[in-house]
């Protein structure tokens, strides 16, 4: 069968707008697609060149196809299970950053280059009072980022037309404002010339960004049987679901130079992405935090078993409808159409998510997912949202076990055994705690201000409620105790 080429794919070079920190698969179906759309729509007109930040793994896959590949979108549409593929042809070229120093530094010099986009992990903004710039490249991604930018304003003497607009995608909160603070904190560390630094602020431009789309990578199983599909032999095709999300927060209007909006693409600039990262955390990931314990509980694995149970949806529904939503402050049509989204997506056939995998460090989860729109809710109205405080008395219920091996905590469900995954000091506690009678087992949970920040015992009612729960839960099993309390 044929590779996947540019002579195959028929592709049109454009110039290279472009220069991407990573060639892992999310980066591939979420920014170079998204990219590859508004190429083809005449919005865009821009190349890209991956470049491999790290020194272990090889290229070979990306020369051997040209840097070509597909993109399956796989979920619900309009109602229906739905593929959409999509060969993406907007990556012209990857380089190594080590292999390949020079062809890497050369492009700080390409007068058509105007984006910088990264995916280094969480792990990757990162300052090492450590790393030198005399090293090609410097081993930190923004070291990397200090040098290639001081190149380009070398080369260019300081023309501030000739800044760049950085866009991270890491998941962590403000990604733009912490690694412009690493490359500043590179460039007094290197001293580099005031100058410079003065470049930094007034020709580049930071950015801050919220991704959100699920991808579930190569296809390993279904590659052959896909590449039959397809009619070409393809070993990069990437998989992931129909949704999709891009908030990019800006002090300047970068809308005109990266018009993907104008391409009909869920990209939205901002001056304030908070709103929209807790819309997503106290929806999208505390949905998940709210039911998944107590869907284990009841003997399903994976959140699509959990949306074909009746009682688990209608548990998750009023909690995002009716206790989560009115705690938030974006308009409230906006909050439902993207909770109505977020349960389509739980509902992705293609897509099996297990509910353990979703348990890890559920503590710390709750308190960031869930406890905000639980004391919103207190505030608010007075009175407890009662699916949230289930959540709670569930995840007691979950972390329950005084066994602790290989790292675990050993929970039981019926006669199976299943890991509980947190830090140590949390297991310890559980292990010591989690089998006391309700009342002192609820309090000693409730009052852990390491846990929650506060004493959560302290809130009117919110003991009591808990120990019924928890009783419930333990005379009757997960199902019965919330089919007494909800249905």
């Amino acid at each position: 069968m044929e590779m996947l080429s540019k002579k195959k794919t028929g592709k049109k070079e454009r110039p290279v707008k472009v220069l991407q920190f990573g060639e892992g698969n999310f980066l591939r179906a979420f920014v170079d697609y998204m990219i590859d759309i508004a190429n083809e729509q005449g919005k865009f007109d821009g190349d890209i060149v991956l470049v491999k930040p790290i020194e272990f793994g090889n290229l070979d896959r990306f020369h051997e196809q040209e840097s070509q590949y597909t993109v399956q979108l796989r979920g619900i549409v309009d109602g229906e299970p739905k593929k959409i593929s999509r060969i993406v042809t907007s990556v012209t070229d990857v380089v190594d950053a080590y292999g390949e120093y020079e062809k890497y530094a050369d492009y700080a010099k390409l007068d058509s280059l105007r984006f910088i986009v990264s995916n280094t992990t969480e792990a990757g903004i990162v300052y090492d009072e450590t790393d030198r710039i005399e090293l090609n490249p410097p081993k930190t991604y923004p070291g990397k980022l200090t040098k290639f930018l001081y190149e380009r304003y070398t080369h260019f003497s300081g023309d501030l037309d000739k800044g760049l607009i950085m866009l991270p995608v890491e998941l962590i909160d403000d990604n733009g404002i912490h690694l412009k603070e690493c490359v500043k904190k590179f460039a007094t560390l290197w001293k580099l010339e005031d100058a410079f630094t003065k470049w930094l602020d007034d020709a580049c431009v930071f950015t801050s960004t919220l991704v959100d789309r699920i991808v579930t990578g190569y296809p390993r199983d279904e590659a052959d049987e896909l590449c039959a599909e397809f009619g070409y032999q393809d070993n990069l095709i990437v998989t992931g679901e129909p949704f999709a999300l891009w908030v990019i927060e800006s002090a300047k209007d970068i809308s005109s130079e990266f018009p993907l909006p104008d391409a009909g693409l869920p990209v939205i600039f901002t001056d304030n992405q908070k709103p929209y990262k807790q819309r997503k955390v106290r929806i999208l990931n505390g949905a998940h935090t709210s039911f998944v314990l107590a869907s284990y509980l009841c003997g399903n694995d994976i959140v699509l078993e959990s949306m074909k149970d009746e009682l688990i949806l209608n548990f998750m529904k009023a909690t995002i409808f009716d206790e989560v939503i009115p705690t938030l402050t974006l308009p409230k049509d906006e909050l439902t159409e993207f909770a109505e989204a977020v349960i389509t997506r739980f509902n992705n056939p293609y897509v099996k998510h297990a509910l353990l995998a979703i348990s890890l460090n559920s503590v710390s989860k709750w308190k960031a997912r869930c406890m905000p729109s639980f004391l919103g809710y207190i505030e608010n109205n007075k009175r407890l949202p009662e699916h949230l405080t289930f959540s709670l008395a569930a995840l007691m219920a979950f972390y329950t076990g005084s066994e602790i091996r290989d790292k675990a905590l050993i929970g039981h469900r019926g006669d199976e055994e299943y890991n509980i995954m947190d830090d140590a000091a949390v297991l310890e506690f559980f292990a010591e705690n989690s089998t006391k009678e309700a009342k002192e087992y609820a309090h000693e949970v409730l009052s852990n201000t390491n846990f929650w920040g506060q004493d959560l015992s302290l809130l009117d009612g919110v003991e009591a409620a808990i120990v019924s729960y928890i009783e419930d839960i333990r005379a009757l099993g997960m199902r019965k105790a919330l089919e007494k309390n909800f249905k």
